[in-house]
């Protein structure tokens, strides 16, 4: 009656589970055992923390948070808390329960080798199929395999060393690791752009530079460049070979030629600028020489005057 749909009132089956991380292989359980027949009241029963927590081990989500996830499910109709290990006749009849839905793999418990097993034997059982590789247990693989990436991801988000548990210099070795990676991924991002850009960036260089070779060449065309050179040599040389000095008036190199020679062809012998002092002079002025000379008149008079 219930596979032809001619049962009289909706068939109420029944699946059980933990539900940690809900996934969608739990959604996919759930969905089969909401089409097993045509028109199915899904009951999900959900074991309590104390009870998973005895009998298969610490949870990530607690019992609240699974109950929730299970609330929010479509395929479900009804929830019931604090749901057994394995199910006896008084809870079966509690709930009316017509099926009971699960995965047809046996499960062991230390009392049995198939908890289903006798609803098994009274045809109140329907098999659903696993979704390979996808698990609770799969998820925390990837999570404790990748746990330098998580805490890293979760270190960017602004959760504490604390939050995460792990010590002060594991926070700050992370912390720099994540500013490295995003270094990594900004010079890879550049880099690509510039590939992108790579061909009309060629394209306006070359165009500026033959604009810029044709604005300097009618500015400075080979005439002007010339004459720019000419009088750029003309400084340069005068730089470095300066015009000699000009010399006073009198002096043998001066360019007036009024220097007289003697007819011998000598110079003219300087006169001296003191006379002699006489061997019985104390004067303090004994110092000058006879061959002390002066070519100033009015200097060799006035000491002429003065001795």
């Amino acid at each position: 009656m219930a596979r032809s749909g001619r049962a009289p009132r909706p068939v109420r089956v029944y699946a059980d589970g933990i539900y940690d991380l809900f996934h969608q292989g739990h959604a996919r359980q759930l969905l089969q055992a909401k089409n097993v027949f045509p028109n199915v009241y899904l009951i999900v029963g959900v074991c309590s923390d104390a009870l998973t927590h005895s009998k298969k081990g610490r949870t990530v989500m607690n019992e609240i948070e699974r109950y929730e996830a299970l609330r929010h499910c479509r395929y479900v109709d009804e929830i019931v808390r604090d749901a057994p290990w394995e199910l006896d006749e008084e809870y079966v009849t509690k709930h009316k329960i017509d099926f009971i839905a699960h995965d047809d793999i046996p499960y062991g418990t230390d009392d049995s080798n198939d908890v289903y097993a006798l609803w098994k034997s009274k045809g109140m059982f329907v098999a659903t199929e696993r979704t390979e590789g996808v698990s609770t247990s799969d998820i925390v693989a990837r999570i404790v395999r990748d746990y330098d990436i998580y805490v890293r991801r979760n270190l960017a988000r602004g959760y504490s060393a604390k939050d995460l548990n792990i010590s002060y210099l594991s926070e700050k070795k992370i912390r720099l690791q994540n500013k490295m990676h995003e270094l990594k991924d900004k010079g890879r991002r550049v880099m690509d752009t510039i590939g992108e850009r790579k061909d009309d960036m060629i394209a306006k260089w070359e165009e500026k530079s033959r604009e810029f070779i044709e604005n300097f060449l009618l500015l400075f065309g080979r005439e002007r460049l010339s004459n720019i050179w000419n009088e750029s040599k003309g400084k340069i040389l005068s730089a470095l070979s300066p015009p000699t000095s000009p010399y006073p008036p009198g002096s043998p190199t001066s360019s007036n030629g009024d220097f007289d020679f003697a007819e011998d062809g000598f110079p003219p012998r300087k006169n001296p600028r003191y006379d002699s002092p006489s061997p019985s002079s104390s004067s303090k002025n004994n110092y000058y020489s006879i061959d002390d000379y002066s070519d100033e008149e009015e200097c060799i008079t006035a000491n002429s005057e003065n001795h």
